[in-house]
């Protein structure tokens, strides 16, 4: 059964870089380590998907020669 997570939205009427930040710390502690890492591992994979769909190539590959 998939777990029903909490929606977090900052309103500001003006920029607010501190509120912001303070924002992201407290949403990123209310998460498990097991959360983050499944969000961190979510937003790369969309990064690399979106560089190829752009036309990047995979990262270069490490060749080992004698």
């Amino acid at each position: 059964m998939a777990q029903k997570h909490k929606t977090h939205i900052l309103k500001v009427k003006n920029h607010a870089p501190k509120k912001e930040l303070q924002f992201e710390i407290d949403y990123q502690q209310s998460l498990t380590l097991k959360q983050r890492f499944e969000m961190m591992l979510k937003k790369s994979n969309q990064q690399k998907e979106m560089l190829l769909k752009n036309g990047h190539r995979k990262p270069f590959e490490v060749i080992k020669r004698k």
